[in-house]
Parts: C-alpha cells; sequence; structure tokens
C-alpha cells in the first residue's frame, strides 16, 4: 500500500497519510509527493480547499521519517539530510502560503514533521485525543519546519516553554498556543469531511466546532511567562532555580534531559522571530542554518541514536547546560551564503541571507 493518497474528491483536494503503523511518519518521498500536489491545486479552479488527514488513530503524523538521515549522516553524508530538509521546507512554505482554505485533522500525535504538514493551514481540526509538539530538542535538533513560527506567535512565553521541553499539548492546549484552531469530536470528523468534500464549503468547520475539554497551559501561563521570559536559555535556567515549586522542578528535570545546544538555539529562533515582521520563509531560514549544520556539528545525530537506534534514552550530549555560550549559538545560526535555503515558486524570491 502507498504512503500516502492524493486526489481530488469533489470541490477538494485531498491528502491522507496511509502508514498508520508507523505513525504516519513522513518520508522524503512523501513530501515531495504533497508539495508536487499543492503546485497544481493552487490554480485548479475545481479545487475550492484543501483537506488533509491521515489514517489510523495514533497520529495524524508522529514526525519525519528519519532513520535513511541516520544512515547516511553516521556515515559522513550530509547531503541527503540537507536535501531533505530543503525540499520539505519548500512544501512547509507552500502549505502555509496556499492560496485557498487548508482544512487538517490531526488526532493522535502530531509532532515535528507532522506539524509541518498539519499546522500551516487556515482551518486546524484537533479531537479529544489530540497531542500536538515539537520534540525537537530531545533528539538535538530544534523546532523546525516552521514549528519556531507558531512557538514564536504564542502568547507569553509558552513557545520557549514548549519549544524546549518539547511538553505535548492537547486539544485546548494546542488551540492556545497557536497549533490549532478548532475542536470537533473525533466521532464527527467523517460526515463533516464528507460534506467538505461535496460543497468546498469551509465554513462547515466553523459551524461543528465545541469547546474542548479544559486544558493545563492556561493555569500554568503565569509560571511560565515569569521563568521562560530571559534573553538566553542561561536566564531561564537561572529563574528556575530561583524559586522551588513542582512546576520549577518539572521543568528543570526535563530540561536536563534535552539537548543543551539545541534548547539554547530554538530559544534564540524563538527571539528572533517574535515580532510583527516574522513569516514564514524567515523562519525556515533560520531553521535551515541549524539543520543544514546540525548532522556534522550538532547534537543530532546522538540524539537519534539514543532515542530511536539503540533506545537507551541515555544521549550524550557535547556540552552541559552551563557550558553553552552566545558564540557557539551564533556560529549554529549563521547565514548559509550559496548553501541557503531557497524557495522555488515561481516568483523565485531572492534567497534569503
Amino acid at each position: 500500500m502507498s504512503d500516502i493518497s492524493i486526489r481530488k474528491v469533489g470541490r477538494t483536494g485531498r491528502i491522507t497519510l496511509t502508514r498508520p503503523k508507523a505513525l504516519n511518519a513522513l518520508t522524503y518521498a512523501m513530501c515531495l509527493n504533497i508539495d508536487a500536489a499543492l503546485k497544481i491545486w493552487a490554480t485548479d479552479d475545481d479545487v475550492a480547499m484543501l483537506v488533509i488527514d491521515a489514517e489510523g488513530d495514533k497520529a495524524f503524523c508522529a514526525g519525519g521519517d528519519i532513520a535513511e538521515m541516520y544512515a547516511t549522516g553516521t556515515a559522513g553524508d550530509y547531503a541527503y539530510g540537507q536535501k531533505f530538509w530543503h525540499d520539505e521546507y519548500n512544501m512547509n512554505a507552500r502549505i502555509f502560503e496556499f492560496p485557498k482554505p487548508v482544512a487538517s485533522f490531526l488526532q493522535g500525535f502530531t509532532m515535528g514533521g507532522g506539524v509541518g504538514v498539519g499546522c500551516h493551514g487556515s482551518h486546524r481540526v484537533v479531537c479529544e485525543n489530540s497531542q500536538i509538539a515539537m520534540p525537537e530538542c530531545g533528539i538535538g535538533l530544534v523546532p523546525d519546519v516552521g514549528g519556531s513560527l507558531i512557538l514564536a506567535r504564542a502568547p507569553g512565553r509558552l513557545g520557549e516553554y514548549l519549544g524546549t521541553t518539547s511538553t505535548r499539548a492537547g486539544p485546548a492546549d494546542a488551540i492556545l498556543a497557536g497549533f490549532a484552531d478548532f475542536f470537533v469530536p473525533r466521532s464527527d470528523w467523517p460526515s463533516l469531511i464528507s460534506a467538505l468534500e461535496k460543497s468546498g464549503d469551509w465554513t462547515l468547520i466553523d459551524a461543528a466546532a465545541v469547546e474542548p475539554p479544559a486544558g493545563t497551559l492556561a493555569a500554568q501561563q503565569p509560571e511560565i511567562d515569569r521563568h521562560f521570559g530571559g534573553e538566553t536559555l542561561g536566564d531561564i535556567l537561572r529563574s528556575l532555580h530561583s524559586e522551588e515549586t513542582a512546576f520549577t522542578a518539572a521543568a528543570l528535570k526535563t530540561l536536563g534531559r534535552n539537548s543543551p545546544l539545541a534548547m539554547a538555539c530554538a530559544v534564540e529562533m524563538i527571539h528572533r522571530l517574535q515580532g510583527p515582521t516574522a513569516e514564514i520563509r524567515r523562519a525556515l531560514t533560520l531553521e535551515y542554518r541549524f539543520t543544514y549544520r546540525s548532522l556534522e556539528h550538532s547534537d543530532f545525530l546522538e540524539g537519534i541514536r539514543a532515542a530511536i537506534i539503540d533506545k537507551d534514552r541515555s544521549p550524550k550530549w557535547r556540552h552541559r547546560l552551563d557550558e553553552v555560550t552566545p558564540s557557539m549559538v551564533s556560529t549554529m545560526l549563521l547565514p548559509l551564503g550559496d548553501a541557503a535555503l531557497t524557495f522555488d515558486d515561481a516568483q523565485n524570491r531572492e534567497r534569503a541571507s
């Protein structure tokens, strides 16, 4: 069976991820197929909107399929990973900038690469078991696929908190943080999707939405804003150490597991993207500076080894929490010159530095 189903149904362009046994993890071929469909449907008058969903109950998409990236990277071949990210980020930008409504139905886990497919549309739907997260710092990477922009736009300091701790957001918290828009009970999805296919009327989603079950982030936000408002990861750590509460203890424990370099760079990236001038291409360009270098100069390969290959959950990071300096962060986020991310749209916008 194919990993993805791309077709036109009624008034919609339909994309369904079809590898539920792999939690619909996103392969390079899937990225290319999605991007190719987006290019065609953008000017297809028969397509009024897009509907993106996935098979299975456990996950919309739990992330990118990075086995090949690990295999090539450990062999000293960094070109495959760099090409994967380049083309994936182009697809992410195309979804974000798509000229028609894009509805996504995000059951179960939506993480990493799944956020890049499911969380850049105009109508992002969650249900009872939805769990959305950017867990990259746990494997030595930074929040990418445009997720850094969502984090930068989150209210208060939720972005810094979710980006560094990899905390999973349930339906209400995902809506609060800006990863989703609507809560629709899962049992209502088949009939809603069928109605969208027949009519192409995206306002049906608004009519079907109800209040989600209560989340936890709203109650925690005063502490999150107080402790995650520093300019650097070091500032955040010092603030957390200054108080002994259940929240600070839990946050410190989580931060102690993740890659120090990745977290420090994530904080810097989120701060650079805050403000009215930030947009998706700027975010993806900044992310690519880190990911382009990550196979050779970060904790990424070690993080994959510990989490996915050997599964010992004991990564040996390059630095301790107190060892990451501003110059290390700057080095990972320096412009790439001729290697910088480019976007292959018709306008052929200039390469961002």
